[in-house]
């Protein structure tokens, strides 16, 4: 539970697409004070909260300097930087300041790294901190969603979340050429890649497994790519024809030697493919997921976006950003340790 009319106090770490707009709504939330802003760039460092969340001035200015933000003795940190360094999250744990992150090595971490996990648990004793992370996916759809819908269940035989992300729309070259892959040469997916996509869903769907009394003992991942039949033209450049214009991984989690989760990413900017399976894809737009639960009670739910291609960008940061904003203050009520989605109380947005 939350404290009532309490004002918390926050620090945004970091101001990229996903950390910007978390600021922005910390700025506006009724019970939240945004005191500090870390940020990575000199060139930003000095700056007002507010121009660089797009909003008013606040008086509050940016600063690269971990002593400072430290000295504010603030009662969470919303830790969003591209790169995670464990170090500096202790220190902040230790520091007195709760942790609300983005960071996927921060879902489930005791799956994830079981050594650091003792790491960030002392942090947090020591410190009488909370740490927390989520986000729309992994986090919303692989945690909160399945939670939800296996609460009418008493038997659970499977569950699948397919993603569909429409990448056309996004201005962002060097997230969909250089992280995401597109307009690369076709080849099979390599062993990193495959591993990668493991450990970013993995320890979440194992959390929910767990958590229903139905551990995970193995996980299984494909992957395989849609090659352009033409160039491409989107909003980041042009893919051209003969390269990877989609992609999709499926991850599998086994419990008892039968498949019980599975999680299927299909992440495109054309839907005008080869594919490298040799099996039809299916496209949804506008992106979203679909879930399907099997169980004594089957459920069938579909989630898009109903916002115009010309909104999709200014959406998209917030389907990240919002969940950790909106669990700020049930962090820092929280008892001190690494809380997950299954430790901390159903989060409800103040909205008002």
């Amino acid at each position: 539970m939350t404290t009532p009319g309490k004002k918390y106090r926050v620090v945004q770490w970091a101001t990229g697409n996903v950390g910007s707009r978390a600021m922005r709504h910390v700025i506006e939330h009724p019970d939240l004070e945004l005191v500090g802003v870390w940020v990575h760039s000199a060139s930003k460092a000095g700056k007002d909260a507010g121009e660089l969340a797009g909003v008013a001035p606040t008086g509050v200015m940016a600063t690269n300097s971990i002593e400072h933000v430290l000295a504010l003795k603030a009662d969470c940190v919303l830790y969003m930087p591209h790169v995670c360094d464990f170090e500096e999250v202790i220190r902040i744990l230790e520091s007195g300041a709760n942790v609300v992150s983005t960071r996927m090595e921060f879902q489930n971490i005791a799956a994830r790294d079981p050594a650091m996990a003792l790491r960030i648990e002392a942090a947090c004793q020591k410190g009488g901190t909370s740490i927390h992370a989520s986000g729309s996916s992994p986090g919303f759809i692989t945690e909160a969603v399945p939670i939800v819908l296996a609460s009418i269940q008493r038997r659970l035989d499977h569950l699948r979340i397919d993603e569909f992300a429409d990448c056309s729309s996004r201005n962002s070259p060097e997230m969909l050429f250089e992280m995401m892959g597109f307009g690369a040469a076709p080849g099979a997916a390599s062993a990193g890649q495959l591993a990668h996509k493991e450990m970013s869903f993995g320890p979440s769907l194992q959390l929910v497994a767990t958590a229903l009394g139905m551990p995970l003992d193995r996980f299984e991942v494909t992957g395989a790519q849609g090659v352009a039949r033409q160039d491409v033209h989107i909003a980041a450049g042009v893919v051209p024809k003969g390269t990877v214009a989609a992609t999709r991984t499926t991850l599998t989690g086994f419990h008892k030697g039968k498949p019980l989760m599975t999680m299927c990413t299909t992440w495109f900017v054309s839907e005008d493919v080869d594919t490298s399976d040799g099996k039809q894809w299916e496209f949804r737009s506008p992106s979203g997921w679909h879930v399907v639960m099997m169980g004594d009670c089957p459920l069938d739910l579909s989630i898009t976006y109903p916002v115009a291609p010309e909104d999709y960008a200014e959406m998209t940061p917030g389907l990240t950003a919002n969940r950790p904003v909106n669990a700020v203050p049930y962090v820092c009520d929280a008892s001190p340790g690494i809380k997950t989605t299954v430790d901390l109380p159903q989060i409800i947005a103040r909205l008002g």
